[in-house]
């Protein structure tokens, strides 16, 4: 189980019994503020603790609800417009507005890690809405795996996420030319 440095020294009391806990091998530093009863946790665990008010989207996203296979370099999480910006290597920081940034978010377990992720239905939004900054090839891929699952998607759910992001007029044009 992860926790952040401030659940670690509620659950063992004080900084000397937490660093008894560590140097006995009860428990294990992570990395700085993470810490864990398992001494291997995987990347996205330990990035869903340590960020706990993001939300994984683009291309983490579209992997872990298998609409493409490409493995990403970076984890792209999403976060209030107004957040501080993030400083670790691993991420890709992407900024969104306040009244969208919640808009889809669900709560999902993959692996045994809770995270939070953007449903199908707003990345399908993501997916048009970022069409010319993304690779053809991958685009393509996405949009593919979207048309051949598109009666298992809540289209209402679409086209009421399309209507509340700019430009929804364009989002509506490619969404009924290109996937329905």
């Amino acid at each position: 189980m992860l926790y952040t440095y401030k659940e670690a020294i509620d659950l063992f009391e004080n900084q000397y019994r937490l660093e008894k806990a560590i140097n006995d091998g009860e428990l294990f530093k992570i990395e700085e503020g993470i810490y864990s009863t398992n001494s291997n946790e995987t990347q996205l665990a330990i990035i869903s603790k340590k960020y706990p008010k993001a939300i994984l989207s683009g291309y983490n996203a579209f992997y872990h609800h298998h609409l493409t296979d490409m493995i990403p370099e970076k984890y792209d999480l999403a976060t209030l417009s107004k957040a501080a910006k993030i400083n670790d290597e691993r991420i890709h920081q992407i900024y969104v507005r306040d009244d969208l940034f919640m808009l889809g978010a669900v709560e999902e377990e993959f692996e045994g890690t809770k995270i939070k992720i953007y449903d199908k239905e707003r990345m399908l939004i993501e997916l048009l809405r970022n069409k010319n900054s993304m690779p053809h090839d991958i685009y393509k891929e996405i949009l593919l795996q979207y048309r051949e699952l598109i009666y298992d998607l809540q289209i209402w759910r679409i086209q009421e996420y399309a209507a509340i992001f700019p430009k929804s007029k364009m989002i509506q044009k490619a969404l009924d030319e290109e996937v329905l």
